[in-house]
């Protein structure tokens, strides 16, 4: 649930001179290791950029999404003042692109259902008392109950919480950062999404969310989630708008 705040002018200007390297070869062959010799500081730091970027896309599990040539060419053309983009319409695709990314994992994660081990887990969690079960395998437990309208799945909603996995080690607190969390509800995991529509402003709930509502089989490594981990959340409503 951690949001990780990229400086946008800091980002295109890392890529920009990561790359200048490549401009003077057309034919290079992407698909290869480059050979470049580094002969000062600005070719070492054009060099230790472009690899950092790599690895930070490899760290966020979205390098399989690049297409160096392709992206080698928006840094050419950029410097040329030959983009084909305005700023619109790159604002414009990558609100669609998220929306299609998100679809995508929600819709995978869902077709895959629980492993083994989760499942008898949440069997036996769905028989304790007061434990309640949706029809899309989402368990809850009221801890305390609000007053008034509910959220909708679009939603901005204010929270506070607290994650934990099922051998009780704690991978994230809004609670400890000291600061809540402002998110819109259908741009989160199945189960959030789910769950948080359940309750009014001032409720606290206790869900546990099995890893085809979370973060599937590939979990968040960079969030210390596993794959096929059944995640459990304490979620409290502060607002909603």
């Amino acid at each position: 649930m951690k949001k990780n705040i990229i400086f946008k002018s800091t980002l295109v200007l890392s890529i920009l001179t990561a790359f200048t390297v490549f401009f003077t070869s057309c034919s290079h062959d992407y698909k290869k290791p480059a050979k470049i010799k580094l002969t000062n500081d600005k070719d070492s730091l054009s060099y230790i950029l472009g690899g950092t970027i790599v690895k930070s896309y490899k760290m966020n599990q979205i390098d399989t999404l690049i297409n160096i040539e392709a992206l080698v060419a928006g840094i050419q053309n950029e410097f040329l003042n030959k983009f084909e983009f305005t700023d619109e319409q790159i604002q414009t695709f990558f609100e669609e692109f998220q929306r299609k990314q998100f679809e995508k994992t929600k819709s995978d994660a869902i077709s895959q259902g629980p492993s083994k081990e989760e499942e008898d887990f949440l069997n036996e969690n769905a028989k304790k008392p007061g434990v309640i079960t949706t029809n899309s395998g989402l368990q809850y437990e009221i801890i305390k109950e609000g007053t008034g309208p509910k959220p909708n799945a679009k939603s901005e909603v204010e929270v506070h919480y607290v994650g934990t996995l099922l051998d009780g080690k704690e991978f994230d607190s809004s609670i400890k950062r000291g600061e809540s969390v402002k998110f819109v509800l259908n741009q989160v995991i199945p189960g959030w999404t789910e769950g948080v529509q359940l309750m009014n402003v001032g409720s606290k709930y206790k869900f546990y969310i099995p890893s085809n509502l979370a973060y599937g089989t590939e979990g968040a490594p960079q969030g210390g989630i596993g794959p096929n981990e059944t995640l459990i959340f304490e979620i409290e409503l502060l607002s909603f708008k």
